[in-house]
Parts: structure tokens; C-alpha cells; sequence
């Protein structure tokens, strides 16, 4: 797994052979296919381990049991941000094979989907504490968090406009408030 994430952000989906795979985690051939499922299925298995790694359930039930809303937008910002960094190197891999590549695109697929339960999982808890603006409803919320945390939204602030984390995170933290709640 290991070999096969350092290659693919190294040389890119399409660059990485199943043959470095196996001479850098040294193994042969077979054993990736028989192991990993080849190139796609240890992409997927990397993605998965992403989507279910041991931060997602602490980060879910810290959504579940916020009481303040601007904490919790706050909260959704760092974790957002803690994620991308961790994964934004495999991540930009992915998103440049999947409009290439089916299996990939199935793979991106994944990880948005669980990104996207994260933050459906935020607006309704933003909606719960009644604190979301009236022309806003969970599906809004929804749509306006994925349009600011999702990776592609990083993506352009980090890559296209060359923000540091540290200043993407901060206006983030500026947009999101008014985007989403009502004035107290």
C-alpha cells in the first residue's frame, strides 16, 4: 500500500506500474494483483483506508454533539483542512486520472461520498441548533460547505490562487459564517 501511494503521487495514476509497485514493495508481480488487485484496487483500498480511518468516527461525533454553530463551522474547517493536507498529494492524483479512467472515477466517487456525509451530517446538526439562515436549508448548507471544503475548492485556493493553508483556513472561517448562519 505503502509503495503503491508514494508512486502514484510520485508518477501520477497513469505513470506507476504494477511492476514498481511490486519492486518497491518487494513483491512480485502476482502478489500485487493477488494482494491489491492491481493498480486500481490498491488506489481503491487507499482511498477506503482514508474514508474510514480512525479520525472519521471522532470527527463525526464531534459534529453530532456540537451545541455552538460558529464552533462548529470552526471545527468542520480544521478537520477539512487536517484531511487535505494528509491526503491532498494522492487526492490531486485522482482527480487528474478519473476523467480518464472509470475505475478511478468510482474511486473518486468514494471519497466524495464520504466527505459529502461529513458535511451533510454538519448542516443538519447546524440545522438542529436552529442555526442556520432562513433562506438556507440543509440541502443548501450541504451544497455551500461542499463548494468551500471539498478538495477541488482547496485545490484552487492552495494550487491556482498559491494561499498557504493558514490563509485559506482563516477565510474560510470569514466566509462560512455569514454563507451559512443567521445573525444572532
Amino acid at each position: 500500500m505503502e509503495a503503491a501511494r508514494a508512486l502514484f503521487i510520485e508518477k501520477g495514476y497513469f505513470g506507476t506500474k504494477v511492476e514498481e509497485i511490486a519492486q518497491s514493495a518487494r513483491v512480485a508481480p502476482a502478489t500485487v494483483y493477488a494482494v491489491g488487485g492491481g493498480k486500481n484496487g490498491l488506489l481503491r483500498t487507499l482511498i477506503e483506508s482514508g474514508t474510514g480511518a480512525e479520525e472519521v468516527p471522532v470527527i463525526l461525533a464531534r459534529i453530532e454533539e456540537s451545541t455552538d454553530p460558529a464552533d462548529l463551522i470552526r471545527f468542520i474547517v480544521r478537520a477539512t483542512r487536517e484531511m487535505f493536507e494528509k491526503w491532498a498529494d494522492l487526492m490531486r492524483q485522482v482527480a487528474a486520472a478519473a476523467p480518464q479512467e472509470p475505475t478511478v472515477r468510482e474511486t473518486q466517487r468514494i471519497a466524495h461520498a464520504s466527505m459529502r456525509h461529513g458535511l451533510a451530517l454538519t448542516a443538519r446538526r447546524l440545522a438542529t441548533l436552529d442555526a442556520l439562515r432562513d433562506d438556507v436549508d440543509v440541502e443548501a448548507a450541504t451544497d455551500l460547505l461542499w463548494l468551500h471544503l471539498c478538495n477541488a475548492a482547496y485545490f484552487i485556493r492552495t494550487d491556482d490562487l498559491g494561499w498557504s493553508l493558514d490563509r485559506s483556513e482563516a477565510w474560510l472561517n470569514e466566509a462560512l459564517p455569514p454563507a451559512l448562519l443567521r445573525r444572532p
